[in-house]
């Protein structure tokens, strides 16, 4: 079994690592673009070289797969993968915003096994056990009971016209702090129509599932993870008695969007 105390410590320090660069504590963080509108900073790559360092001492035989690390494709051949994402919500993190997160994922045989956050801006450490229940600060989370779909609280800036029938709630950068805001049921809902990373999502799913939380892509299909295209078109996190709703709702436009 996996010690479970020294994986979070690993976790608790790449959150100070971060929080040591942060520029909302007064520090100054070198920052460029990856690509066009794709930001990056020194901080995510201290973090990444630390954690992928320190769980690979943790638990040698696994593979990783990190948003910062060129990808092996060694770790489609491994049982157990280490998914990260070193500054989830790097442009909050860059802007001196609370809205980022460290996310680190256990994965067995395309399952997550653990789930773990660290937003030390916030003082939040979240973590999800496969079969056990997820936390926050040790507080056990239970996702909402809501079964309709009106009136739905959802982290965001702003909703098309046709999704105005929901209640806007905080939205923080991180899509991770988003799922986990489903978990903790301070939202009912957290839907993506777009490309994403394996690495975003794992960690804050297994958090949401264990709250009680359904989980599916934009289509409402079961996630899988460890893919050679690490990606799924979509993330739909939500209290399981309006999913159904959710998946109706945005058929149209995902279909539309994922071509």
């Amino acid at each position: 079994m996996i010690d479970r105390s020294r994986l979070e410590s690993i976790v608790r320090e790449a959150g100070r690592i971060a929080l040591a660069a942060w520029p909302g504590a007064g520090h100054t963080v070198e920052t460029w673009e990856k690509t066009p509108g794709n930001p990056v900073c020194a901080a995510d790559l201290a973090v990444d070289t630390f954690l992928k360092r320190e769980l690979g001492r943790l638990l040698p035989a696994a593979g990783w797969l990190s948003e910062e690390t060129a990808d092996d494709p060694a770790r489609l051949g491994k049982g157990l993968i280490w998914l990260v994402d070193p500054i989830d919500g790097t442009r909050d993190f860059i802007r001196g915003r609370t809205g980022w997160a460290v996310s680190v994922a256990l994965i067995s045989e395309r399952r997550p096994l653990i789930g773990m956050l660290a937003a030390p801006a916030r003082e939040e450490e979240w973590i999800g056990i496969s079969g056990q229940g997820s936390w926050r600060n040790g507080e056990r989370l239970r996702v909402s009971n809501r079964t309709e779909f009106a009136g739905a609280r959802v982290p965001a800036d702003s909703l098309p016209k046709e999704d105005r029938d929901l209640q806007m709630v905080d939205k923080p950068n991180s899509i991770a702090l988003r799922a986990a805001m489903v978990a903790a049921d301070e939202a009912d809902l957290l839907a993506t129509l777009r490309w994403g990373f394996e690495w975003d999502i794992a960690a804050a799913a297994l958090i949401a599932r264990e709250a009680g939380a359904a989980i599916s892509d934009a289509f409402g299909q079961p996630l899988n993870y460890n893919k050679r295209d690490p990606r799924a078109f979509g993330l739909l996190i939500s209290a399981p008695g309006i999913h159904a709703a959710v998946v109706e709702r945005l058929a149209e436009r995902a279909a539309k969007l994922a071509r």
